[in-house]
């Protein structure tokens, strides 16, 4: 058994099972893929794939199970990289970081700049997704940091850390007649069509959640997952818009922002890793810069931490911060 076969059947489940593409990706030969996937098949004695003809049709159980312990293994062999990495140039590397759009354009872009300019040989990969897909690239391996709000329970194989706290904003054109309610209610936003995230971004399901409460039944005419786009469609008078209040910026003169924090619950943005990971110097750097409280002495001890009501307890003293 080879390291070089294990990757070779990871990265071809990896790419749905298309040797094809698999080899292009790793710079090889489709049939030197193929024989080394039949040599570990023979040598362990089960099949990895199921096969017609050539094609390679699905992943076996035995291969399902194998493949859960290769994705274990090739993750420590990176480990063991980074350590190497971190002894000989703790400032040379890369960090790729999986988050929402909202996150991207607004949480980070401070952040990131000041990080570049304290790492510069640092390479930064950002990749933007659902809530579904940021959890899978950070189990995966494909990212090193997931930052997400929304649908944590999909996040059970990370270690996910509170950020800070955030509320929405009620966003319309001017001389709309919300600007003259003196204390926005639900019930006054639910008399106008509704243009807000899609579900599963962003916080959305605290805003369900709101109205659900009050019996109160919103007409959301229109959904996106980028705030900028919600903002274009409330300019062109589709609806009331609901964003994070960190998408409202001075660049919105043709929009009114209506504060709506008294009217949702908080949610709370996390950044989490796979347990396990070993972090660089640098990666200890980007979590203290995006949330000042998770210092490396609070990471570590949340990695000492087993369970999330562990982890729950250990950040139950701390005051988030609002942004």
């Amino acid at each position: 058994m080879k390291l070089q076969q294990l990757r070779y059947i990871w990265e071809v489940a990896r790419h749905d099972l298309n040797v094809s593409v698999t080899a292009q990706s790793l710079y090889t030969s489709q049939p030197g893929i193929s024989k080394q996937i039949r040599l570990l098949e023979d040598e362990l004695g089960v099949e990895i794939f199921a096969r017609s003809g050539k094609h390679l049709t699905r992943v076996t159980p035995a291969g399902e199970a194998i493949l859960k312990i290769v994705g274990e293994i090739l993750r420590k062999v990176e480990s063991i990289k980074q350590v190497a990495q971190e002894f000989s140039d703790e400032h040379k590397g890369s960090l790729s970081i999986a988050t929402t759009h909202t996150q991207a354009r607004y949480a980070l872009p401070r952040v990131i700049e000041s990080f570049i300019d304290e790492y510069p040989e640092v390479a930064l990969h950002m990749h933007q997704g659902t809530p579904i897909q940021i959890s899978e690239m950070a189990a995966d391996a494909t990212v090193d940091f997931a930052i997400a709000t929304e649908a944590l329970e999909l996040f059970g194989d990370l270690l996910m850390m509170p950020c800070y706290k955030w509320n929405r904003a009620v966003i319309v054109p001017e001389n709309h007649p919300l600007c003259q309610v003196s204390s926005l209610t639900l019930e006054d936003i639910a008399r106008y069509p509704i243009v807000t995230y899609v579900f599963g971004f962003t916080g959305r399901s605290k805003l369900d959640d709101a109205f659900i409460r009050q019996s109160l039944t919103p007409k959301v005419v229109f959904t996106a997952a980028d705030a900028d786009v919600i903002k274009t469609y409330v300019k062109l008078g589709l609806g009331v818009g609901i964003v994070a209040k960190m998408a409202c910026d001075v660049d919105d003169t043709d929009l009114m922002v209506l504060d709506a924090a008294h009217l949702f619950e908080p949610s709370i943005t996390k950044i989490g890793f796979r347990k396990g990971t070993f972090l660089r110097g640098y990666m200890y750097d980007f979590i203290h810069r995006f949330a000042p409280h998770l210092t490396k002495d609070v990471v570590d001890e949340a990695l000492q931490r087993p369970t999330r009501s562990d982890l729950d307890e250990l950040f139950a003293h701390i005051e988030l911060p609002t942004y």
